[in-house]
C-alpha cells in the first residue's frame, strides 16, 4: 500500500524510518505503480520534463566527486539522494597544449563520480544548459565537494564555452524503462526522474542521444558505485576510482585547439587514451599508498569503443570482483579485461615501498597516454 504521496514527505520518512529500521519492503514503494521482486524496486514513474530558472551550480549532491577521489557513504541503512548534473559545454585539454571543446556532465571529463548503497534511491535532476557558458573554477557555494576537488586539481584548465546541442542521461546502474527516462531534451529544457541502486556495481552513465559514440566521445560519461550493502569482505586502506576513455581528436584550423574527429572514431583509431581524462592525471597527481596497505580501485571503461587490459606493474589484485558485486570475485589475478562500459573493483596490497605503474597492457592504448604511477611510502 502506498502510504505517501508529497514527494517531501516521502523523502524524509524514507530517512527516518529505514535509518530507524521501521519501514518494510512495502513501505519503501513511495509512488503509485512501483512493484518488488526479489527485493528490488522497479516500475518507477514517468520522467518529468519542464523548463526552469535555474543558474546554480550545476552539480549539486553530497555523494558526488570529481575522480580519482570517492565519497564516502557516513549514513547507515538506505537513503533517498536529490542528486543534480547539468549538461554544460567546457574546453578542456586531455594532453599538453590539445584542449577542445567537451560535451560534460557538470564540467569534466570525466563527469562527477556518484556513489551510492544498494537500496537506495536516486531522484536526478538534469538541466540542458549546452547554450550557456558556465563557470566550474571559482568558489560556489550550494554545490557538492566535486567542485573544491576540481580547483585543486586544475589539470584540465576548465573554460566555460558554448555549444547548443540536444541531450541525455542514461545511467548503466539504473532499471527504468529508456524511452522515458533517458529521452531527450533540447537547451533549456531539464529532466527529472526516479532510479533505483538494485544491483551493486562499478557502472557508467553517459548521454544516449544519437550520434552516441559522438556524444560519448564528445565527453559526456563518468561513473557511478554502488556499494553492496553488506560491503566488500575485506576492508581497504585505500580507495581510489579511475575512468579509462579514449579521445579522436584532430587539429582544428579555425580555432587553433581540436575537434572530435567521427572517421577516426569510427575507425577505432583514438588520438589519446587517458585515465581520468588527461594523459598526466595519474602522473602529475599520483596515487597515493604506503607499503603493506590494501588499495581498492574502483576502475571503469568507459570506451567508448575500445577494451583495457587493466594491470599494475609489481602488483597481483588479491580480489576482484567483476562488474563490482561481490557475487563476482576472482582472486590472484594479473590483469583484468573490460569491454567498453564494463567496471570491476579490483584489490591489491602494496608490496614495498616504491613506484607502481598502472597501464593499460594493451601497449599501444598505454602509448597513447594509458598510464599512470602510484606512489608507495614506507610500512606504517
Amino acid at each position: 500500500m502506498n502510504l505517501f504521496k508529497s514527494p517531501t514527505i516521502v523523502t524524509a520518512a524514507l530517512a527516518f524510518g529505514l535509518a530507524a529500521g521501521g519501514l518494510n519492503a512495502d513501505d519503501r514503494l513511495v509512488h503509485d505503480g512501483e512493484f518488488i521482486v526479489d527485493g528490488k524496486i522497479f516500475g518507477l514513474p514517468e520522467a518529468r520534463v519542464y523548463t526552469e530558472d535555474y543558474s546554480g551550480p550545476p552539480v549539486v549532491g553530497g555523494y558526488l566527486t570529481a575522480v580519482p577521489n570517492l565519497a564516502e557513504l557516513d549514513y547507515e541503512g538506505n537513503r533517498t539522494h536529490e542528486v543534480r548534473m547539468d549538461v554544460i559545454a567546457q574546453q578542456i585539454e586531455v594532453a599538453p597544449g590539445k584542449f577542445y571543446n567537451a560535451w560534460t556532465f557538470g564540467g569534466s571529463v570525466p563527469g562527477p563520480t556518484l556513489h551510492v548503497r544498494e537500496g537506495d534511491r536516486v531522484v536526478f535532476t538534469m538541466k540542458n544548459r549546452s547554450d550557456e557558458p558556465v563557470v566550474i573554477t571559482e568558489p560556489v557555494a550550494g554545490g557538492s565537494p566535486f567542485f573544491a576537488q576540481v580547483q585543486a586539481n586544475p589539470i584540465q584548465n576548465n573554460q566555460p564555452a558554448v555549444s547548443p546541442m540536444p541531450h541525455s542521461m542514461d545511467f548503466h546502474s539504473g532499471t527504468v524503462a529508456a524511452n522515458d527516462k533517458w529521452q531527450t531534451i533540447p537547451p533549456g529544457a531539464t529532466i527529472q526522474f526516479n532510479w533505483v541502486a538494485n544491483y551493486p556495481g562499478v557502472y557508467m552513465y553517459h548521454c544516449g542521444t544519437p550520434s552516441v559514440l559522438m556524444h560519448t566521445a564528445q565527453g559526456q560519461y563518468g561513473a557511478v558505485v554502488v556499494s553492496p550493502k553488506e560491503g566488500f569482505p575485506t576492508e581497504a586502506d585505500r580507495e581510489y576510482v579511475l575512468v579509462q576513455s579514449e579521445f579522436y581528436l584532430t587539429e582544428d584550423e579555425y580555432s587553433g585547439g581540436y575537434r572530435y574527429d567521427h572517421a577516426a572514431a569510427m575507425a577505432r583509431d583514438p588520438s589519446q587514451v587517458t585515465f581520468n581524462g588527461h594523459v598526466n592525471a595519474l602522473h602529475d597527481a599520483p596515487l597515493r599508498a604506503n607499503a603493506g596497505e590494501r588499495v581498492r580501485l574502483y576502475v571503469l571503461n568507459a570506451g567508448p569503443s575500445g577494451t583495457s587490459s587493466f594491470h599494475v606493474i609489481g602488483a597481483i589484485f588479491d580480489r576482484v570482483w567483476y562488474e563490482g558485486n561481490v557475487e563476482n570475485e576472482w582472486r590472484g589475478m594479473q590483469t583484468v579485461l573490460l569491454g567498453a562500459s564494463n567496471g570491476a573493483v579490483m584489490d591489491f596490497i602494496v608490496p614495498e615501498q616504491g613506484s607502481y605503474k598502472i597501464v593499460d597492457h594493451e601497449f599501444a592504448d598505454a602509448e597513447r597516454g594509458a598510464a599512470g604511477t602510484l606512489v608507495a611510502g614506507p610500512r606504517q
